[in-house]
Formats: C-alpha cells, structure tokens, sequence
C-alpha cells in the first residue's frame, strides 16, 4: 500500500494486492477468543486491512500481553 497524498488532503491510500482505493469502516479484530470492533481502512474487494504502525505497537500490544496473562 502506500500514500498518494498531498499536504492538503486526506491520505489515499491504496491496497496492494488489488489496486482498489481503501475505505474506512468497521473491523473486528480477534485475538486469543476476543474479539474487537476497530475503525480501520481495509479493501473491500479483497479484504486487505491497513494497521497503522502506532496502533500495532501501541494499544494492540498492550491488549495482546493483557490478553496472554490471563
């Protein structure tokens, strides 16, 4: 994927597997039996979906160790 933007504009970003423009919306992540409604741009045509690297090394990470310590 990668960012077609210019400084005024939303980020377009574009899915790499198939070329088509992502779109914002509800997804459900699941990890370990939970499961978690996460608003993420993903492809609806294939179903790629984008994880910012902040939120991958931010809050998902602490919910995966709250998680494995139970």
């Amino acid at each position: 994927m990668h960012d077609t933007s210019s400084p005024d504009t939303k980020p377009a970003w574009v899915c790499a597997r198939c070329g088509e423009a992502l779109t914002l919306g509800k997804i459900e992540i699941a990890y370990l039996g939970s499961a978690f409604p996460v608003d993420l741009w993903h492809c609806k045509q294939c179903g790629l979906v984008l994880v910012p690297e902040d939120l991958a090394l931010g809050r998902m990470l602490e919910v995966e160790k709250m998680l494995e310590d139970k």
